[in-house]
């Protein structure tokens, strides 16, 4: 993967990448890296080495024009990541080592991609459910990611852990309401909004905020409640560093909605944000809360996220199969212990040897 490089210099080589993709965060995505820095580094590391390929995807399909190449481009990035043989870029040298010592099958990046073509489709979403699929894909898949970094193959852990993506996927776009209308997208449940009494083209030709475009934005906000209300679970069956990380990461994405209720859940004339100080308080109280409550940890998958639960179940690594012995194979085996047992006794109570008289 690094060539012909001695391991000290390959260690040296990945610290750098993986110094880069901190850095490439820095600008586009700062509550993930107030959340990772609770992570132990093992997690923390490696986090960020996947966000940064997941934000390099998602700029390289929008500064490219909408232009649906962009996503065979990268699906050939990663093609060569999963060889082994990345592209000379940090993110995808750092990717290259992260999905090969965390088992992490292609098919969660496949998924990946198959959003970001959904998008540049301009494709629009009539329920919930619908939304689901499209939320399962760009963001319970990073969250089924996260969760094998931290080490979860268990079909519950995974689950809640894409629970958590989709969540925060909601809160998302209940923030970007405006900011998505602005650049022709539009998220918002397309039968929701025809209760409501708007017409979702006309809205999204002149979007503007109403009470009835609020009531839409609240029903969002609703459902990733529902599902931020699952996460506890999985939360409890992480190893115990790893839970303030996690729990800063729903407690932080959780107060981007609390924070559009509060502004009257108008978010086209202006988009919330989370103040430092919130922030702040929000990380302490991730710290402080360990123990969470595993009453949902049996609840089944969304429907939205089975096959990717399905997909990182289907390439877990095989343990090696334990040696199986027969009664007879049981037997000579017992009986060849006692036999080496029984020749250590008989040399323990052998007499010594003659030896020259060291008190003279």
């Amino acid at each position: 993967m690094f060539g012909p490089r001695p391991p000290e210099s390959q260690a040296a080589a990945l610290r750098a990448d993986l110094a880069a993709c901190r850095a490439s965060l820095r600008n586009g995505s700062k509550t993930f890296l107030a959340a990772s820095l609770l992570l132990p580094r093992g997690v923390h590391e490696p986090a960020c080495a996947l966000y940064a390929f997941c934000r390099l995807a998602d700029d390289a399909v929008d500064d490219n024009g909408g232009r649906r190449d962009a996503v065979e481009r990268l699906r050939e990035r990663l093609r060569m990541a999963y060889a082994g043989t990345p592209q000379d870029d940090p993110a995808d040298r750092a990717l290259a080592v992260v999905v090969a010592q965390h088992h992490m099958p292609a098919a969660l990046f496949d998924a990946l991609l198959e959003g970001f073509e959904w998008d540049l489709q301009g494709r629009r979403y009539d329920s919930l459910a619908a939304l689901h699929e499209y939320a399962a894909r760009v963001a319970g898949t990073v969250g089924a990611m996260m969760a094998l970094l931290m080490g979860v193959r268990s079909a519950e852990g995974l689950a809640r852990a894409c629970d958590l993506g989709v969540a925060m996927q909601l809160s998302n776009i209940a923030r970007d309401v405006g900011e998505d209308a602005r650049m022709g997208r539009l998220y918002l449940p397309r039968g929701w909004m025809i209760e409501a009494g708007i017409d979702p083209d006309a809205w999204l030709a002149r979007p503007v905020f109403s009470p009835a475009l609020g009531s839409v934005v609240q029903r969002v906000l609703d459902a990733a409640e529902v599902l931020y209300a699952r996460v506890d679970a999985g939360v409890a069956r992480l190893p115990l560093a790893c839970r303030p990380g996690i729990n800063a990461a729903r407690f932080m994405y959780a107060a981007i909605g609390h924070e559009v209720a509060r502004r009257g859940l108008d978010s086209v004339s202006a988009r919330a944000r989370v103040s430092g100080t919130r922030k702040a308080w929000l990380l302490l109280r991730a710290v402080g809360q360990l123990a969470p409550s595993a009453s949902a940890l049996a609840a089944p998958p969304l429907a939205a996220n089975r096959f990717l639960v399905d997909a990182v179940l289907a390439a877990a690594p095989r343990a090696e199969a334990p040696v199986r012995r027969g009664l007879a194979g049981r037997v000579v085996w017992t009986a060849e212990l006692f036999a080496r047992l029984e020749a250590r006794d008989r040399a323990n109570r052998a007499p010594r040897a003659p030896g020259p008289d060291l008190a003279t």
